[in-house]
């Protein structure tokens, strides 16, 4: 059985995937895990090969999806006949390389909503949890809780995530040095923001500009 993008609700409604590794879109991953907390979900991953199951991610993973069955009954050398024909890059690719960052906004905790919007301008200054309390009028142990239970993740994690987007789009729109993007979204040392890069988005700044620049 195969699914791609949002087709993985299918399998899961089944039970198909309970307790099994599986991919779906990234946008819709939250709402699959929550709808199906047996899946054991990665979605980071643009195709994930369980033997007798198979998911794919976005909508068009099914390209990625096909390539493997090809592979799955043919063997190596049909498949790259098949990718030169149709002008497919049969490469590793992981969803991350394209996800964005968009932060849970409907939470109803306004003091939560409150610092969001603050952080949304104010993410490349050297912020503490002890700042980020202040500003709510909440213990750090207050705060940590709160701001987790809202968002799905904690302050710190979500200050990376807004800082790592914001370098995506400046990667992608402009021609400013990497090092010159590490210090504009907050990070002085620019070995430690090509790390978290890297560990965030699955490619180095330098290979993310190559691929995605406009």
């Amino acid at each position: 059985m195969a699914s791609a993008c949002a087709g993985a609700f299918l399998l899961g409604d089944a039970g198909v995937l309970d307790g099994r590794p599986a991919t779906t879109h990234w946008a819709l991953a939250d709402e699959l895990k929550a709808r199906y907390p047996e899946i054991d979900l990665h979605p980071e991953k643009m195709l994930l090969d369980d033997d007798d199951v198979i998911t794919a991610g976005g909508l068009m993973a099914w390209m990625d999806l096909g390539i493997r069955l090809v592979h799955r009954f043919t063997g190596p050398a049909m498949v790259m006949e098949l990718s030169k024909f149709l002008i497919v890059d049969t490469g590793q690719r992981e969803q991350r390389f394209y996800k964005s960052f968009h932060p849970c906004l409907n939470h109803g905790d306004n003091r939560i909503l409150q610092l969001q919007h603050w952080l949304q301008s104010h993410y490349a200054e050297p912020l503490s949890l002890a700042e980020l309390s202040s500003r709510t009028n909440l213990s750090e142990r207050s705060l940590q809780r709160r701001f987790t239970n809202a968002t799905g993740i904690q302050p710190y994690i979500y200050l990376q995530e807004l800082r790592i987007q914001k370098a995506r789009e400046l990667l992608e729109t402009t021609r400013l040095n990497i090092d010159q993007i590490a210090w504009q979204v907050g990070y002085q040392d620019q070995s430690a923001f090509r790390r978290r890069f890297k560990k965030m988005v699955g490619l180095s700044p330098s290979e993310y500009r190559k691929r995605f620049q406009y």
